[in-house]
């Protein structure tokens, strides 16, 4: 089954042009290539935070547009590469971001897990002003996580991780998203975590 789909064609402000893309539903999918080939853009249009003026993208065989914007917002949760984590513990975090949705905060022991699933195991006490970068992406990830969307839009998560980290942590999101019927689609660089670990590679600027 598709999960997004687009038209070849697809074009954002007469700077970048897509080929033809399709993205398969209860898959770890990849979207690779050269920078500034639009990997990122492509994920901003997919989570509908960014649109096109020419082409169109399908999400489930209808069109983007055709979505209450905020609850297709829960249900595909777009991971950007910049952080934005409040100075305050781990926990304040995690309950900052349940009080903007609306929603009932979790229970200790089920945040602790989503950090473990992160490679975050950080105590819920500890302040998030005084971690490295790694460990500040690795916490909003497993943020966006704990929410359970249906799908999870990643762009370079290991940019600032090792490779032993790296691959713990794309290991761990892809047993976990499996067993709970998460599709992912993650851009990345590293060709080697690629081959590892993709279901399915989309890659751009290439040539035809």
């Amino acid at each position: 089954m598709e999960l997004f789909s687009s038209k070849e064609g697809l074009c954002f402000q007469q700077l970048i042009t897509y080929p033809e893309i399709k993205i398969n539903a209860d898959c770890f999918s990849f979207i690779t290539g050269k920078s500034g080939c639009g990997k990122s853009t492509y994920l901003r249009m997919l989570s509908a935070t960014l649109s096109a003026p020419d082409g169109q993208i399908f999400y489930r065989s209808k069109p983007l547009e055709d979505y209450p914007v905020l609850d297709y917002r829960r249900e595909v949760m777009l991971v950007p590469q910049q952080v934005f984590l409040f100075d305050g513990t781990i926990r304040e975090n995690f309950d900052l971001f349940y009080d903007m949705r609306e929603e009932k905060q979790p229970l200790d022991e089920d945040v602790q897990r989503f950090l473990s699933i992160c490679c975050a195991d950080f105590p819920l006490s500890a302040n998030c002003a005084t971690l490295s970068g790694g460990e500040r992406q690795r916490v909003f990830l497993a943020i966006f996580l704990s929410a359970m969307p249906k799908v999870l839009l990643l762009d370079e998560p290991t940019a600032a991780l090792d490779e032993q980290t790296s691959e713990t942590l794309l290991h761990n999101l892809k047993q976990f998203c499996s067993q709970n019927n998460i599709s992912v689609v993650c851009v990345c660089h590293n060709g080697e975590l690629v081959r590892r670990f993709a279901d399915q590679e989309i890659r751009l600027g290439e040539e035809r």
